[in-house]
């Protein structure tokens, strides 16, 4: 929302001397964030706590614990973490401490490698569109 609201007041379309995120800004980011979760939410679910490693209730109440944990030290701290980051790592470590093979240490490397490439992938795209950006309004 913040990040919109930005770009609204750095095109012009938002005039504001305070940082005010409007209405319709939140309710299309709550909506997409909904969305996502409602549609491919349940995919992720599965994965962390059938794939990764079979948790309990109670496994699940110590692994959202321990992440919330990390998420708010962290942000006491200011220190900008993921949230995905910090909730799967507390799920293998739930899981872990059952025994070492209850986790699926393949998947999990996965998982870490996704986190890897995401960054530079980011950044590329990011840098592809301000191209196409630059290059579109220098054209104008």
């Amino acid at each position: 929302m913040g990040v919109i609201t930005a770009l609204l007041i750095a095109g012009g379309i938002l005039h504001s001397n305070s940082f005010v995120i409007p209405i319709p800004v939140i309710i299309v980011a709550a909506s997409a964030i909904s969305l996502g979760t409602f549609f491919g939410g349940w995919r992720i679910i599965r994965t962390m706590a059938f794939r990764l490693t079979d948790l309990k209730p109670y496994q699940g109440f110590c692994a959202e614990t321990g992440g919330g944990a990390i998420l708010t030290s962290m942000a006491f701290f200011g220190i900008p973490v993921s949230t995905t980051h910090a909730i799967a790592g507390s799920i293998m470590g739930v899981g872990a401490t059952r025994r070492l093979s209850a986790v699926r240490w393949g998947l999990g490397r996965r998982i870490v490698y996704a986190w890897i490439i995401t960054i530079p992938a980011s950044a590329a795209i990011a840098g592809f569109c301000l191209f196409i950006i630059k290059l579109i309004t220098n054209s104008l």
